[in-house]
C-alpha cells in the first residue's frame, strides 16, 4: 500500500464519523492501521473503537497518544472528550473539551460542553461543593426555586 492509499483510507474514515457512519469508519481505519499510522488516525480510530466495540480504555489511550502528539488539533481534543462521555468518565471529558477550546473554538467542542450543561456555584463558595450544608440547603433552594 502507497502512502496516497493509506492517505485515502484515512480520509474516507474521517468523512464516514463526519457523516455519522462510524462502523464504515472503523472498517477504513483498520485496513489504513495494518499499513501506517497517524495521529489523525489514532484520534479517530480510537473514537470508533468506543463507539462500535466498547473498548473504552484503549480508546481512550489512542486519543490522548493523538491529542499529545498533536495538542493544537482541536478535533483530536474533541474525540478524546467523546471517547471519554462514552467511556462514563465526565470530569476527564469536560477537562479534554476544555483543552481543546483553548487551542481553537471549535464550535463542535462548544456544543457538547452545552449539552453537558452548566453548574451552579456553590451555596456557600467557602465549602467545598460536596460539603453536607451545600448539598442540601442547595436542593431546598431549587425545590422553592430561589436559586
Amino acid at each position: 500500500m502507497t502512502n496516497m492509499e493509506f492517505q485515502e483510507l484515512v480520509s474516507r474514515g474521517i468523512h464516514a464519523v463526519n457523516q455519522g457512519n462510524t462502523m464504515m469508519a472503523l472498517m477504513h481505519l483498520e485496513n489504513a492501521a495494518k499499513k501506517g499510522g497517524s495521529p489523525a488516525l489514532r484520534s479517530y480510530l480510537g473514537y470508533c473503537l468506543a463507539i462500535e466495540r466498547q473498548q473504552y480504555k484503549q480508546a481512550i489511550k489512542m486519543c490522548r497518544e493523538a491529542a499529545q502528539l498533536e495538542p493544537n488539533n482541536s478535533q483530536f481534543w474533541l474525540n478524546l472528550g467523546r471517547t471519554c462521555l462514552l467511556a462514563g468518565q465526565k470530569r476527564l471529558a469536560i477537562k479534554a473539551f476544555r483543552r481543546g477550546l483553548k487551542v481553537n473554538c471549535n464550535q463542535h467542542i462548544v456544543e457538547e460542553l452545552k449539552n453537558l450543561g452548566l453548574r451552579k456555584t456553590p451555596v456557600f463558595s467557602s465549602l467545598d461543593r460536596t460539603h453536607f450544608l451545600n448539598r442540601h440547603v442547595g436542593r431546598v433552594l431549587d425545590r422553592f426555586s430561589l436559586r
